[in-house]
């Protein structure tokens, strides 16, 4: 090998050692500074505010301090929830992941007065979705593809007329 063929070399390797280490010093600074999103949503109660609404309050005052609650129980008005959840996402465009939540459950008696209130945060059970309003179900969700590879059935027949139509045209 020439000399030249191994200066030539050196460079090249020198000019992508250098753009490799700017590169890996840029998103180092990236994720020490924090770049990311923190999103709030919800209502979040401060200590003062839930002062407002002792255990013997009606119903009329928990809607005067606390406003409208996020959601009621199913079945009966008898239990007001407010919850709050914090998400956070390193980048605007990836999908936030749950940090923090938190559910003020105000529970009323039979003559519509507060009987007990209640915290919850993500330690004491599942995660409640807000946000989709989907119930999850059993079975399997299937792809098109899927249901193309799986064998015949409603998928294959489906894919059937769709390329028979594109072959016409």
């Amino acid at each position: 090998m020439t000399k030249r063929y191994l200066r030539k070399n050196f460079k090249t390797l020198g000019r992508v050692a250098v753009v490799a280490t700017i590169a890996g010093l840029t998103l180092s600074a990236c994720q020490s500074a924090n770049v990311g999103e923190v999103l709030h949503q919800g209502y979040v109660v401060d200590q003062e505010t839930l002062n407002l609404v002792p255990v013997g309050s009606s119903r009329e005052q928990v809607l005067l301090s606390l406003g409208t609650p996020s959601t009621t129980a199913t079945f009966d008005n008898e239990v007001f929830y407010y919850i709050s959840q914090t998400r956070k996402r390193p980048v605007a465009f990836m999908k936030p992941q749950l940090v923090d939540q938190s559910i003020l459950a105000v529970y009323f008696d039979k003559e519509g007065t507060v009987s007990q209130l209640a915290h919850y945060t993500l330690k004491d059970g599942k995660v409640f979705d807000m946000l989709s309003r989907t119930t999850p179900t059993g079975g399997k969700e299937t792809s098109f593809l899927g249901q193309l590879l799986s064998g015949p059935g409603a998928g294959q027949a489906a894919a059937k007329s769709l390329f028979k139509d594109f072959g016409s045209r």
